[in-house]
């Protein structure tokens, strides 16, 4: 976690660097990844971009609405375990759960620039620390009640997993911890949004140190203290594995924060691929009244909304194709795994090395060079691990896995 959260803060300056072309304070803003890709190395670099960028956004949508789905079916049966004091397993589908949110997203998705509302952020940081702060702090207690720390240093014991299922359980885990940290490929969408002077490259920069510090600790203290708490029984989520049952209404807490957590999320990283896919359309078809033109519907009380029927289909069938996805594939821990596998290292490594590299000029064969390729290439090759642990552990889920019904 260390290693990734480092290599993460670099690489994110670096790409921060690169937002405006030449000057980093008087120079072009660049709007998009793909624009900033475009300016910094052109060619069939800047499709390759938007292709892995776009897929993984879309991806992100399904890992979301996996996640809040689990949570929520984590609070039904939270309560169900209460009001059959611990004697009925309440095992519930996760199918009902993901519709609820879908629809949720499709009439979020409705508002525009809505990733840019301003409380959102905050109402986003409240909730992360409300379910990290409560998975660290029963943790804690839970090691307390044991007044042990179990597991040992060398991981899961084999016997409990064969040798190979841990290979590519730790190839998974590489996966998991580099989605955790795949900020990067909405960087320079964020970065559009700041105000200078001080040049955005500065603030962004300052707000990559912050939020890499205080993820990193959250994501150690938990991930340390779970697994001190439950040794090699430890479950795949802290807060929806059950390893907790007590107290249910804070675990319930938690989980509700998380799902309202994933709700804003799902939309801040949609945006960029909802806006994409809506300019495109616009300037394919620039004479269609269906793709540009704006109805005016009245809201009593409250300002008319201008309804686009091309944003209102488009976003509903993503919405809908994601959550039919989620449905047919609900393995969090696999799905993150190749998510995180197939972004970090283009997204998060490659393309920033590659554009900071053009963008300062940087001598080839230079000591900075050298360093920035051993990067890249180390980077590549885990990447590559995390991948391979990933698919098997989805293709070892599929052989057991019945869609659409009780799972949990």
């Amino acid at each position: 976690m260390l290693l990734f959260a480092i290599v993460i803060f670099y690489t994110s300056c670096l790409l921060a660097d690169c937002y405006r072309t030449g000057d980093n304070v008087t120079g072009k803003r660049n709007y998009t990844y793909m624009d900033v890709v475009s300016a910094s190395l052109g060619g069939s670099k800047v499709n390759l971009c938007g292709i892995i960028q776009y897929i993984n956004l879309f991806g992100v949508a399904i890992g979301y609405t996996i996640a809040a789905s689990i949570s929520m079916v984590a609070v039904k049966r939270s309560n169900c375990f209460q009001a059959s004091h611990d004697n009925n397993p309440c095992r519930t589908s996760s199918t009902p759960y993901m519709i609820i949110f879908g629809v949720s997203e499709i009439i979020f998705s409705q508002i525009p620039d809505f990733d840019q509302i301003s409380w959102l952020s905050t109402v986003a940081a409240i909730m992360s620390f409300t379910y990290s702060g409560i998975g660290m702090g029963l943790g804690i207690a839970k090691v307390a009640e044991n007044g042990k720390f179990k597991g040992s240093v060398s991981g899961i014991s084999i016997g409990t997993v064969t040798r190979a299922q841990k290979i590519w359980r730790s190839l998974q885990a590489l996966g998991n911890i580099a989605f955790s940290y795949s900020y990067s490929i909405i960087l320079i969408e964020i970065q559009d949004t700041l105000k200078s002077p001080p040049s955005e490259a500065k603030t962004m920069k300052k707000a990559s140190l912050i939020s890499v510090s205080t993820t990193t600790i959250f994501y150690m203290l938990c991930g340390c203290m779970g697994y001190a708490a439950f040794g090699d029984m430890a479950p795949g989520n802290l807060l929806t594995g059950f390893g907790f049952y007590n107290p249910y209404w804070l675990i319930d807490i938690a989980n509700v924060a998380i799902v309202i957590h994933l709700v804003g999320a799902y939309q801040v990283y949609c945006q960029p691929l909802f806006s994409f896919i809506e300019k495109w359309a616009a300037t394919k078809w620039p004479k269609s009244d269906f793709i540009n033109k704006n109805f005016q519907v009245p809201i009593p009380g409250c300002c008319p909304y201008n309804l686009n029927l091309f944003r209102l289909v488009w976003r509903t069938i993503f919405v809908v194709l994601t959550t039919i996805i989620s449905m047919l594939l609900p393995f969090f821990n696999d799905v993150v795994g190749i998510l995180g596998a197939f972004a970090f290292w283009p997204l998060s490594v490659y393309f920033p090395v590659e554009m900071y590299t053009s963008h300062k000029k940087i001598p080839k064969w230079s000591t900075k060079w050298i360093f920035l390729q051993i990067l890249s290439a180390a980077c590549f090759l885990i990447s590559i691990g995390a991948a391979v642990g990933s698919v098997v552990g989805v293709v070892t889920d599929l052989n057991v896995y019945r869609p659409f019904k009780s799972n949990y």
